[in-house]
């Protein structure tokens, strides 16, 4: 994908659909099912319509937009089950994606959409370790909160 995405304002643009149309991309089973919406298109009119595309979008409802928040601290903050967030990393496309969505819909966390949208158009095996070191690194930090 050669154009650069505003994750934020995407973020933003996806608030401001009408309820009908947010209900339409929340109902969807996978992120091929997207392309047969047309309340996909209306949200991504000035972006190439690919797979790093769907995959933001199918998980945008589920996640607010929180500055600065990161999605595996978020995850470990709403006691995300370390086992579920391996079942994710270990699946392949699009399992893996459907899986992470379920986890956000159970923990509705808020994370940086400028942090997180580059991750979910990605979604390399890299981007899945970031987001599984950031859950330990929270892990870490509220184990030892909570051993003081």
């Amino acid at each position: 994908m050669s154009e650069r995405v505003d994750f934020s304002k995407l973020r933003e643009r996806f608030d401001k659909l009408p309820p009908g149309l947010r209900a339409e991309l929340r109902r969807v089973a996978n992120p091929e099912e997207l392309s047969e919406r047309p309340a996909f298109y209306r949200l991504v009119a000035d972006l190439e319509p690919g797979d790093g595309i769907r995959r933001v979008v199918f998980c945008l409802p589920w996640v607010a937009h929180g500055k600065g928040k990161r999605l595996g601290a978020e995850l470990a903050d709403a006691q995300i089950n370390e086992r579920r967030l391996f079942q994710v990393i270990r699946s392949a496309y699009p399992n893996d994606v459907v899986q992470l969505r379920r986890l956000l819909q159970h923990a509705s966390p808020a994370a940086d959409w400028d942090v997180l949208g580059p991750i979910l158009l990605r979604w390399s095996r890299e981007d899945k370790r970031r987001v599984l070191e950031d859950y330990y690194l929270k892990s870490s930090r509220l184990d030892s909160e909570s051993a003081v």
